[in-house]
């Protein structure tokens, strides 16, 4: 099993004929991804880069049997997409979008809420890097040649970050089964705990590496799982030890608000669970060989 995106998983671009949308959907083909179309209203019956162009989500569905959508639209019009992606029945959604209200995306958590959930879409993001699977297909902005294919598991908030775990533990010869950028706003829409649950079910993931930073609670809600049911190692890197309290630090979701939001609190709780925490990114490659016994 793959956790969430394979090469055969049908895909569509959300904004594949803006200039953003357009430049990392060509590269997503490139890398192997099966894009079967591109969602642009007022432009359906056209192609883009080869890939057909329809005017909603729902057409494209009906046509190519779409599963999963990533989206490069304007903030004003993304929770608008997501809702879309939902009610067509698409399955996946990678949101990349950064700057969308976090108002907007109060009314998305509602709205696919109303689901199901053997229907219910999942969505990572907004304001992540997306997901790949590495040898086999990406959605999002991650530059895939960093990636080494293998089995180790990684969830981040900072897509930066998560590029330099992937790069370090690349130099180290350790591989990734799936990278899962959770996205950086205090609003998204999968947590560590939900994919760290894929994670542990998945025969192709050995181990998991966690990439977190200050605010908001879903370090510790990642603590609790893996102390009561993760049987798989995982690895920490925490951001934000020098952060100052009560400032917003890079992402709209990091900064401390209440007590357990702080690094050194989250870094305390994922330790107590068992979790190996890297005391700084440079180490990041180097601590999950250890844990690993590479």
């Amino acid at each position: 099993m793959t956790v969430l995106l394979n090469d055969k998983t049908p895909v569509i671009v959300q904004g594949i004929t803006g200039r953003i949308g357009s430049f990392h959907a060509k590269e997503m083909v490139e890398y192997g991804t099966n894009v079967v179309g591109g969602v642009t209203p007022g432009k359906g019956g056209t192609t883009h880069e080869g890939v057909p162009i329809f005017n909603s989500v729902a057409e494209a569905v009906k046509a190519t049997g779409a599963e999963a959508s990533c989206i490069f639209v304007p903030p004003p019009y993304a929770a608008d997409s997501v809702m879309e992606a939902a009610s067509a029945g698409i399955k996946f959604c990678v949101n990349i979008v950064d700057g969308i209200p976090a108002q907007d995306m109060m009314r998305v958590k509602r709205y696919l809420s109303r689901y199901p959930v053997e229907r219910r879409m999942r969505m990572c993001g907004p304001n992540c890097a997306g997901v790949i699977s590495p040898g086999k297909a990406m959605m999002g902005i991650m530059p895939g040649h960093i990636y080494k294919e293998g089995r180790i598991g990684v969830i981040g908030r900072s897509g930066t970050l998560g590029y330099e775990a992937a790069a370090q533990m690349s130099e180290l010869g350790i591989g990734i089964s799936t990278s899962v950028g959770i996205g950086g706003d205090p609003i998204n829409g999968s947590s560590f705990k939900d994919i760290l649950e894929l994670f542990e079910a998945d025969d192709e993931t050995d181990a998991v590496l966690m990439i977190g930073e200050i605010g908001g609670p879903q370090e510790a809600e990642a603590a609790e799982f893996v102390s009561k049911k993760m049987s798989k190692p995982v690895a920490a890197y925490i951001a934000g030890l020098t952060a100052p309290k009560g400032r917003t630090m890079g992402h709209a979701g990091a900064i401390v608000t209440t007590a357990g939001e702080s690094a050194e609190e989250k870094v305390a709780m994922l330790k107590d669970a068992g979790v190996t925490v890297a005391p700084n990114p440079g180490v990041m490659g180097t601590t999950v060989a250890a844990m690993i016994g590479a």
